[in-house]
């Protein structure tokens, strides 16, 4: 008996209404073509439009007013293609794809995959293309750099001190932070920067991120540019004052009474130990330590009673620890017998000081140490005398000191980088920006730098806030010396056997000679040695980029 398996209904076709084609039924009776031919998803959809791109800042104009960075057939570049459409909330967009142009044409060509419901229960796919053109132009922001006089706000930052140490940390840690990306242009003064803006938020963005590095108080005014009586309408330009505490590292400084009760009755003649958002004082006869807050140090300030110019050397003969020693074992209390160098008055170079001092874990017997010498000294300082006289020391040490060698500025293999200033300042590579004018002293400009060279040095702690990067002009001067000084031994080397094959006396006649004219000492060793000064690591040393990309 044969088995037949059942078969599945077989479906009727219908002809098309408009060709006649068989087709299986549908609500509207069109084959897929004609319908296509009779309705278009896309008809409110418009086929090309355009894109304002301003190339100064290299951002498109996000409708309806902001400006946004974006790059070629990136998601946010597609993003704002999309929102130039504006029939585009009618269909229910698939896909969306950029197809690839020139980047010269000013052509940006997308692709879309949209759906719609044109009948009951009949969707319709459609592919299409869309036409962008880039024009170009210059966003608000952009023209107002361009003209002159067009900020709308100002910040002024100034601190009242002898020298620019301040600044010149102050400039590292902004560029540090990329906090001066939104500056229109710096402009630099007597007494510290000037920062523009285009915006009044950006200016007050500012002055919270120098409440958060050092301590400031800060005064707001506004002046009236223009004004529309018949909208009301004010166009205003807003300044900010912003005067940083004159107090500073390694400063010594005499508290008021009142004060110096309020912070755990601590020594009225104290130090400064660090500067950040407040205050970190220390007296260097007991390691106690206390911290004055910008808004407490503003409600009563105290200025320096030495400041760091006045800081003079000192030879120390002996130093006897006393056993106080700080948690971190950083400082260490001692009692040292000092005798100042390069005394100026008759009768100093042979003057003894014993004074009790916070360096025990650093000095040892014949080190210098820089410190402020107060038996000699007047002040005009009401804190000053409230203090009795047997508390008043004859001298305070404050650091360590290590020698201004050669040597130890051609082992700095490191540079810093500057902000870009308003017109009036010569740039000079790996020099700070800060007191390059020409109406300034620019010897005192050029120890100043120095001197934070040092600091940077000598400080671990302080280089870590700061980006300090690889400097390949000093690494090939470097390399340069090492291959001259093993040249010049191999020279010397070969001059004395041929003097020992020839059975001539061999004598260096450069024994006794003092440094030679290329940095090399005549006995083979070369300035490049280590010292006691401390230094910079490698691994703390940043590669900069830009000088790649632009040697790339």
């Amino acid at each position: 008996m044969e088995y037949i398996s059942p078969q599945a209904p077989q479906q009727g076709l219908v002809l098309c209404a408009d060709c006649g084609t068989p087709i299986t039924p549908n609500n509207a009776n069109l084959c897929l073509s004609c319908l296509r031919s009779s309705v278009d998803i896309t008809e409110g959809i418009p086929k090309q439009a355009t894109v304002n791109f301003c190339r100064n800042c290299e951002r498109y104009l996000n409708p309806p007013t902001s400006w946004v960075p974006a790059q070629l057939e990136s998601r946010e570049l597609l993003a704002i293609c999309l929102k130039k459409l504006k029939g585009l909330n009618k269909v229910r967009l698939i896909d969306a794809s950029f197809i690839w142009t020139e980047p010269h044409s000013k052509r940006l060509r997308v692709k879309l995959t949209v759906q719609k419901e044109v009948l009951t229960s009949t969707i319709l796919q459609q592919i299409f293309e869309i036409e962008y053109v880039v024009q170009y132009g210059q966003c608000p922001d952009c023209t107002r750099m361009a003209a002159k006089n067009t900020w709308r706000a100002m910040l002024q930052v100034r601190q009242k001190v002898p020298h620019k140490r301040t600044f010149l940390y102050l400039e590292q840690v902004i560029l540090k932070h990329n906090a001066q990306r939104d500056t229109v242009s710096i402009a630099e003064k007597k007494d510290g920067l000037d920062f523009y803006y285009s915006q009044r938020a950006h200016a007050v963005k500012m002055c919270e991120f120098l409440a958060s590095v050092v301590p400031i108080r800060t005064q707001a005014s506004t002046s009236i540019v223009s004004m529309d009586i018949h909208t009301s309408t004010q166009n205003n330009k807003f300044t900010y004052s912003v005067e940083i505490a004159p107090i500073c590292k390694d400063e010594l400084v005499a508290l008021p009474k009142s004060m110096a009760k309020s912070l755990g009755n601590i020594s009225q003649l104290l130090l400064c130990a660090r500067v950040s958002n407040s205050l970190r004082l220390l007296d260097p006869t007991t390691l106690q330590t206390a911290d004055v807050t910008a808004e407490k140090y503003w409600r009563d300030p105290f200025e320096s009673l030495c400041a760091i110019p006045e800081l003079i050397e000192f030879l120390v003969l002996d130093i006897e620890p006393s056993g106080t020693t700080s948690a971190d074992g950083r400082w260490a209390t001692a009692d040292a017998q000092v005798s100042p160098l390069n005394a100026s008055s008759f009768g100093e170079a042979d003057a003894v000081y014993h004074t009790r001092t916070h360096l025990g874990a650093l000095l040892q017997p014949g080190d210098t140490a820089m410190g402020y010498q107060l038996g000699s000294a007047n002040f005009n300082s009401t804190a000053w005398d409230s203090i009795p006289e047997a508390r008043r020391p004859d001298v305070v040490l404050v650091k360590k000191s290590y020698p201004d060698t050669k040597k130890r500025r051609n082992r700095r293999v490191w540079k810093l980088k500057s902000m870009a200033k308003a017109e009036g300042e010569v740039e000079t590579e790996g020099k700070a920006a800060v007191g390059r004018r020409g109406g300034l002293d620019g010897q005192k400009v050029e120890k100043d730098y120095e001197m934070f060279l040092r600091e940077l040095e000598e400080d671990e702690e302080l280089r870590a806030g700061v980006n300090l990067y690889r400097d390949p002009a000093a690494e090939e001067r470097n390399r340069q010396r090492r291959e001259d000084k093993a040249r010049w031994k191999a020279m010397r080397a070969q001059k004395q056997a041929e003097k020992a094959a020839a059975g001539q006396d061999v004598m260096d006649e450069d024994d006794g000679d003092a440094l030679t004219d290329d940095g090399f000492t005549t006995d083979g060793e070369s300035e490049m040695g280590d010292d006691d000064a401390p230094g910079v690591r490698l691994d703390e040393l940043l590669e900069d980029m830009e000088e790649m990309n632009i040697e790339e």
